[in-house]
This record gives C-alpha cells, structure tokens and sequence, in this order.
C-alpha cells in the first residue's frame, strides 16, 4: 500500500482515552493531534504520567479510544478492529521493557518469527527460519542465538529481539515507546546509533517516546511536547530548543544539563513547583496554570487553543498571543 507524498503515514486527530477507575474518569489523553510524514521522527516528550505510552498503546489498539480519529496509510483504523488488523503490517510498536514484552516461554526464534506465521508472509518452516536469521542479522544478533531464550541475553540484546519482532512485517512507522530508557547509558547509544540506521537504510517513519529531551534531540525531526494528556507544543527540533513558546517546555529545557562547565554555571533553571493535576480532575482554564510562573488572569477561565503562532510553531498558550496582539 502506498500513499500521496504529501499525505501523512500516521495522523492521529482528536483523540480521546478515558478510564474508568474507582468510580472516576482518568482523562489520560485528552485532544492529541499529530501526524507523520514519510521518514520523519517525531519525538513525544513530557512527565511520566502525561499519557505518551497510552498515546502509543491507543494507537495500535492496546488501549480503549474513546473518541477520534487514527489514520494508518490513509485508513482509518480506530473503532475498526479488521482494519486495523491488517494495517498492522504497516505500523509495529517496540515497548519500553525488554525484560517484559518478551514471553520469557518462547525461544528467540519463535517470538521472531510469530507475525511471519500470523499475517502469512512465509511458507514453511524454512523460510520462516531463514527470515528470523536475516531478521536478527539486520539488528545485530548472532542468528545462531535464535534456539535461546529471552533470559539468556541482556537488556540491549532483548530490545534488539524486540525490533527484530517489529521489523518481521517491514513496517512503514514504528512506535518507539521510551526503548532506551530501562538500558545502560552505554548501550541507550548503541541502540540509538542503530535506530538511526535502520531509519536510513529502510526508508522507517517514527514516533519516539521519551523523557529524555538529550536522546530526543538526538534521534528526531520534530519535538512535540505533552502535559496532562494534551500537546501544549510542537515544532521542528532546533526551533524547540533555540527559544521554546510554552512555559513548561522552557521548564523543562532549562533541566537539561550543558556538557560546558562554565555555561552550566551561568545558565538560569526554572523550577516547576507544585504537583500535576488529577488526571480525574475537571480543569477550567490552562491545564499548567497552576504551576506555571507566568500564568495570568485570561490563563484562569480560558482554556488555550494549540495553534500556530509561527510558521511550523505550534503552542498551546495565551502568552505568544499576548505578543502577537501587542506587536499588531
């Protein structure tokens, strides 16, 4: 299947994922909309608990949509479990614990090749063999490990089976849920360099979950930024980091250590106080207010729209209005 140049791989409009839980709604996402172009890398950051893993679970199907749309390929998929069945091929995830998302019952070769044997892209045992062996080669793995089981290999060469399993169906767009964050700090860069290549090499679209903003600034094209279940930013990656519009993205780049001595001692922090708001909650208003430094009258009873103040700038705040009015 293939699509228009210029129309997205992976768009995502409105979505909605509620919870219920002890007699409460969890909102854990609330109004996301993004999309993928071919090739790209669109980097997911925010707080654990913002909702990017139930981003990326509700986008394949492991997690309830409450409302809205996902469109894989130009189809969509959400509320349509035959569709998004078959779209699958197209759109794999790799989870964020590789001792977890492996079923410690099944040999390498087994977890490997179960989509080959699922979606019949192989015929017979040999050919399913054979696929496993280029498959493990293609992420770095001696293939004559494939006999073994998940327990029997460290953490980096779990994750590497995990994107081997991703990879059996030649995907167009991977859903990378934080997949260096339960590594090593040396192994995070051998994982990332290989991501890099894979990208390369297959023509591979992605969504990069993280909280890292060094490994997103690392890895993507595009950063968008979440808190409490909604994008409150989202801009090319260089844009983010030169000057941020949204108070808590500029929060959270100020926590980003400089390798330099002398510009870590002169940088100025901005601390974020107080805790994130229950996700069970009914906010009125900016969602961040209530921690936000530079919060103000309008950010009581209006909720800010995310709109773009710039070409490309996206930002869901009442501060780069205020500007823009003024300046006019």
């Amino acid at each position: 299947m293939t699509v228009a140049a210029d129309e997205p791989l992976l768009d995502v409009r409105d979505l909605h994922v509620h919870f219920a839980a002890h007699g409460a709604v969890v909102r854990a996402v609330q109004g996301l909309s993004f999309a993928l172009k071919k090739g790209e890398t669109l980097g997911l950051v925010g707080e654990s608990g913002c909702g990017k893993s139930t981003t990326a679970r509700a986008i394949v199907g492991l997690a309830p949509i409450t409302s809205g749309s996902v469109r894989v390929m130009g189809e969509e998929v959400a509320g349509r479990p035959a569709v998004l069945k078959r779209m699958r091929a197209h759109l794999q995830m790799v989870f964020q614990d590789p001792y977890a998302s492996l079923n410690p019952r099944m040999t390498v070769a087994s977890i490997v090749g179960e989509p080959l044997v699922i979606h019949r892209r192989a015929s017979g045992r040999a050919e399913v063999d054979r696929r496993v062996c280029d498959l493990l080669g293609l992420v770095g793995l001696d293939a004559t490990l494939r006999r073994r089981y998940p327990h029997e290999f460290s953490g980096g060469q779990r994750q590497r089976i995990g994107l081997a399993r991703a990879l059996a169906l030649e995907p167009d767009v991977l859903l990378l849920d934080e997949p260096v964050s339960a590594l090593d700090v040396s192994v995070q860069a051998q994982v990332l360099n290989l991501l890099e290549d894979l990208r390369r090499r297959l023509g591979l679209t992605y969504l990069f979950i993280a909280h890292n903003l060094g490994v997103v600034r690392h890895v993507s094209d595009r950063i968008a930024v979440m808190y409490l279940g909604r994008i409150v930013e989202l801009c090319a990656r260089d844009d983010l980091f030169a000057g941020p519009l949204h108070p808590y993205a500029e929060a959270l780049l100020s926590a980003v250590p400089v390798p330099d001595p002398e510009v870590e001692a002169r940088r100025r922090r901005i601390p974020i106080e107080g805790e994130i708001p229950s996700a069970t909650s009914v906010i009125v208003g900016c969602p961040f207010r209530s921690r936000c430094p530079k919060a103000f009258e309008r950010c009581v009873t209006e909720a800010p729209l995310l709109k773009e103040h710039r070409p490309g700038r996206w930002a869901a705040c009442h501060l780069p209005e205020t500007v823009e009015e003024v300046s006019s």
